[in-house]
């Protein structure tokens, strides 16, 4: 595996939005991590033949950010007056790692809508984990204001994924 292979293989990997990717083929393993405030890091290892010592040799790559570098400034003003407004809201977040469900099934309604009045118990999403689906449940009563996660998109613990407005 060339050198280009695996900057492609890096830029792949960061689009993907995946955290971490092991591959090994033949007499290469290559591990990509990646995070979202820190540089990509490849690690690409030889694997021992012999009396061979093994080599690593860190290749660090820094993604570009589409259209944040060319964001104006005044932009990331105008977000907080919004992050401001969403302090009056209580926010609903993920209690597993899983894949978000808005559905309970493909050829059925969502659970809930931008606009719907929820009450605590009502179901409002399913998240997949290991073939599981679990109902996430409403633990306050409102309206909710803000879907924040796109349907089967994979969440993490804690993510945040509806906002909603208890009053």
């Amino acid at each position: 595996m060339d050198l280009k292979e695996i900057q492609n293989l890096i830029k792949f990997v960061a689009k993907s939005g995946a955290s971490e990717v092991k591959l090994e083929t033949g007499d290469v393993k290559i591990t990509i991590k990646t995070g979202s405030d820190e540089k990509e890091t490849t690690i690409v290892q030889q694997v021992p033949m012999g009396n061979q010592m093994p080599q690593q040799m860190p290749v660090q790559q820094q993604a570009p950010a589409p259209a944040q570098e060319n964001a104006p400034a005044p932009a990331t003003e105008e977000k907080k007056p919004s992050e401001e407004d969403n302090s009056k809201y209580v926010t609903i977040k993920s209690p597993i790692i899983g894949t978000f469900y808005r559905k309970p099934s493909p050829d059925k309604p969502t659970f809930v809508e931008v606009g719907d009045s929820i009450k605590e118990g009502d179901v409002l999403c399913v998240i997949e984990a290991m073939k599981l689906f679990n109902e996430i449940e409403s633990e306050v009563s409102g309206k909710i204001v803000k879907v924040l996660v796109d349907d089967a998109s994979p969440v993490e613990f804690d993510q945040p994924l509806f906002l909603v407005d208890p009053s």
